[in-house]
């Protein structure tokens, strides 16, 4: 079964990065990661937009990840958010499926 992955690009007002990016990483990621029984995480910020923030959590199947979509367990991850982040801050999310994994020589 191909792995799932779910990411959540945030556009994040240059005023707010260093406060976001550290509630990110000790709040919001551990939280996600432990509610979302995802196998594991990663965050990055864009190289060619400072103010964009990646979130992706990797899941073992489709139906790992389906369950983590399930509003009982999103739908606290996104009040918390919207309840942090009240305006400064847009988002967007995806749900992927891989297609293809090769490693480099």
């Amino acid at each position: 079964m191909p792995k799932a992955f779910f990411v959540v690009r945030a556009v994040v007002e240059q005023r707010l990065r260093q406060k976001f990016d550290h509630w990110y990483s000790t709040d919001h990621l551990p939280w996600a990661l432990k509610d979302f029984k995802a196998e594991k995480a990663w965050r990055f910020w864009s190289t060619v937009d400072a103010g964009v923030h990646y979130a992706v959590y990797r899941f073992a199947d489709q139906a790992k990840l389906d369950a983590a979509m399930q509003d009982e367990v999103l739908q606290p991850l996104i009040a918390d958010f919207d309840k942090n982040w009240p305006a400064g801050i847009t988002r967007t999310r995806d749900l992927l499926t891989m297609a293809e994994e090769r490693a480099g020589s």
